[in-house]
């Protein structure tokens, strides 16, 4: 599966398959500056990262490097993660 296929699939995938090599960090341990949007520039966080991470970024072959994500949960998803109640879709 290449990085140019889904990357939801892609992660699927690794978190069915591989999930000890998943490496999963919240971005608020990660963060060191951030704005909110002007108008004349667009919102942006900083964050900090192994230099790996920065070196597959801005790379020549984009084939050869990791998949580096961003990824939401939102936070009623996160609330339904310790509810008993089976809503339809979830099983």
């Amino acid at each position: 599966m290449s990085h140019g296929e889904s990357p939801v699939k892609a992660l699927a995938y690794a978190l069915e398959k591989y999930p000890q090599r998943v490496e999963v960090v919240p971005m608020r341990d990660l963060l060191i500056d951030s704005a909110r949007a002007k108008p004349q520039r667009p919102a942006y966080v900083k964050l900090a990262v192994p230099d790996e991470v920065v070196k597959a970024a801005r790379g020549r072959a984009a084939d050869a490097a990791d998949l580096v994500l961003l990824v939401r949960v939102p936070k009623d998803v996160l609330e339904r993660q310790d509810s008993r109640i089976v809503l339809p879709g979830e099983v």
